[in-house]
C-alpha cells in the first residue's frame, strides 16, 4: 500500500506539470510539499506508514489543513500531526522563509511609493491572489523588524571606515525639512566592503554624528586603522571625540571641489585643479610634500588666500600615503559612498518628500541592506595580502 501511495503521488505530480505546464506549478509544489512533510513525519516516528515496530517514537495523528499564499498562488497543505509531540515539518518552515522574502518584497514595493492598488495588481498577476491593505501594512511591519535586527547586528574588527551623509526631504511637525542620513561603510580584514550603519538625523551637527559613532562602537566596532570622510565640522568634532587615535584621511575629491571657492580669478580654476590633482597623484608622501611646497610658492604672490588655504588643508589628504600603495587609490576619497549615494537618490527620487523619518529610514535601509549583501557575497574589494 505504501508503494502504491508513492506511485499515485508521482502520477499526480507528472499530471500537474505535464498537462498544465507553468500553470500547474502551484499544484505540483503542493503535492511535493505534502509528500515531503509525510516523509519527515515517518523519519521522526522511525517507521514507515502501516509498519509495526516496538522502537517507534510516537504515533501519527492525522493532518491539519493549512492554506499558504505563495508566489505561485494559494497552496492547500496537509500538515502531518504527531500525538503528544511538538513535531513540525522543517520543509514547511523553509518554505515559509521563502514566502517571508515575498512579504518583504511587497513591503519594499510599498515603501518605494508603489500604491496598495498597484501592489494588489502585481500580486494578482504573479501569484494569483490579491494582497489587502492590512497585509501590506503587516509586511511593512515585518520589514521594520528585519531591518532593525540588521541595523543593530553586532560588528567586529574593521580595518578602514568611510563615512558620509546624504540629505532627503521629509515632513516634520507640518514642515518640510532636509534630514541628514548618516551612513558608515567598513572594509574588513579580508578586504570585503560592508555597510556598517545608518541613522536619520535632523542635521550633521556634532551631537548627531557623535551619537551615530558611539552606536557603532557599542555594537563592537574596533580595530580601525583609518577613517575617510569630508571635513564637515560636526563630523570632524565627533570623530575626534569618539575615535581620537584613529588616523583621518580627508576626501581628496571634496577638497579639490572646495579649492575653487578660494580662487579669485575664474580663469585660473582649471590650472589650480590640475596642480592639486598632481599633488594627489604623487607616488609617495615625500614627493607630495615637495609638490605642495612648490604649488604654495607658485600662488603666494597672485593668490595669497589660496596659498594659505592649501598650506593648512591639503596635508589632511596625505594620510593615505602611509597605506600600502594598492590600497591608496580606493581609500583617498569617499567615492565608494558617493556611488551608493547615486543609487539612493535614484530610488528616493520617486518618493520626493517622505511623510516621516521612519519611512525615510525604511527605504534607505532596504537599499543599503541589498547593496551590503551584494558586497559581502561579491568579489574582494581590497587585496589584504600586500
Amino acid at each position: 500500500m505504501f508503494y502504491q501511495e508513492k506511485n499515485n503521488t508521482m502520477e499526480a505530480l507528472f499530471e500537474a506539470i505535464g498537462e498544465k505546464g507553468f500553470a500547474g506549478m502551484g499544484e505540483a509544489i503542493q503535492i511535493l510539499m505534502n509528500e515531503a512533510m509525510k516523509i519527515e513525519r515517518n523519519r521522526f516516528l522511525g517507521v514507515e506508514p502501516y509498519e509495526r515496530s516496538s522502537n517507534r517514537d510516537g504515533y501519527a495523528n492525522g493532518y491539519k489543513d493549512k492554506t499558504v499564499k505563495t508566489r505561485v498562488g494559494l497552496i492547500n497543505l496537509q500538515v502531518p500531526q504527531v500525538r503528544d509531540s511538538d513535531f513540525y515539518p522543517q520543509s514547511l518552515e523553509k518554505g515559509m522563509r521563502s514566502e517571508k522574502a515575498l512579504r518583504l518584497a511587497l513591503a519594499e514595493m510599498y515603501v518605494q511609493g508603489v500604491s496598495t492598488k498597484r501592489v494588489k495588481a502585481v500580486t494578482t498577476i504573479l501569484c494569483g491572489y490579491e494582497v489587502s491593505s492590512a497585509e501590506v501594512s503587516r509586511a511593512s511591519k515585518l520589514m521594520d523588524e528585519e531591518q532593525e535586527k540588521w541595523r543593530n547586528r553586532p560588528l567586529g574588527a574593521y580595518k578602514y571606515m568611510t563615512v558620509d551623509a546624504i540629505y532627503e526631504k521629509e515632513r516634520s511637525d507640518g514642515c518640510v525639512v532636509d534630514a541628514a542620513v548618516l551612513i558608515a561603510y567598513g572594509i574588513s580584514s579580508i578586504g570585503q566592503r560592508e555597510v556598517l550603519g545608518i541613522s536619520v538625523s535632523l542635521s550633521e551637527h556634532e551631537v548627531h554624528w557623535r551619537s551615530f559613532f558611539e552606536s557603532l562602537v557599542a555594537r563592537g566596532l574596533h580595530g580601525l586603522e583609518m577613517i575617510t570622510s569630508d571635513a564637515h565640522l560636526g563630523l570632524k568634532a565627533a570623530r575626534q571625540a569618539v575615535f581620537p587615535s584613529v588616523p583621518w584621511q580627508r576626501c581628496q575629491f571634496h577638497l579639490q571641489q572646495n579649492a575653487s571657492a578660494h580662487v579669485s580669478k575664474k580663469s585660473k580654476k582649471t590650472e589650480v585643479a590640475n596642480d592639486i590633482r598632481n599633488i594627489f597623484n604623487a607616488p609617495d608622501l615625500k614627493e607630495a610634500e615637495r609638490l605642495l611646497s612648490n604649488t604654495i610658492d607658485k600662488y603666494k604672490g597672485s593668490e595669497s588666500k589660496l596659498a594659505a588655504w592649501m598650506e593648512n588643508n591639503i596635508p589632511e589628504t596625505f594620510t593615505v600615503f602611509k597605506l600600502p600603495s594598492k590600497h591608496q587609490n580606493k581609500l583617498r576619497t569617499s567615492n565608494m559612498a558617493e556611488r551608493v549615494n547615486k543609487e539612493i537618490r535614484r530610488r528616493t527620487k520617486v518618493v520626493g518628500i517622505f511623510p516621516n523619518s521612519q519611512s525615510c529610514l525604511r527605504l534607505i535601509t532596504a537599499i543599503l541592506l541589498e547593496i551590503s549583501d551584494d558586497w559581502i557575497t561579491g568579489a574582494v574589494y581590497l587585496d589584504m595580502s600586500v
